[in-house]
């Protein structure tokens, strides 16, 4: 919407990151069967710009698993309004730590990402 965009019809970076930041936390209270909080943004990197009006899909992996933190690495891709082509325009790696009532970190729920059996 042009309320998130620049004076050139450009989004603002910052929106993009918070909604990367938001579909990260999806899967880390997911995976952890709780709540989790951002502790980290590594290698955050803009590709390509969005425009007003494009269509943002935002896509999250697990990627690691420790004993409170996990790794997820997150893609934003971008698709104009009105054509099929669609492309790559963020990428970066979060880091979660899961964490309990008082906010203390607590252990992962779920199985280990890359762990054996």
């Amino acid at each position: 919407m042009p309320a998130d965009a620049n004076p050139y019809g450009d989004i603002f970076g910052g929106w993009l990151m918070s909604q990367m930041d938001m579909a990260a936390g999806l899967l880390a209270s997911r995976h952890s069967k709780g709540r989790a909080v951002t502790i980290a943004v590594e290698g955050m990197k803009f590709h390509a710009p969005v425009a007003i009006g494009d269509e943002v899909s935002v896509y999250a992996t697990l990627t690691a698993v420790g004993r409170t933190s996990m790794t997820i690495e997150v893609e934003a891709w971008r698709r104009g309004r009105h054509v099929e082509e669609q492309c790559r325009v963020t990428q970066a790696r979060f880091v979660f730590v899961a964490i309990d009532e008082q906010r203390r970190p607590r252990a992962v729920g779920g199985d280990r990402v890359g762990a054996p059996g």
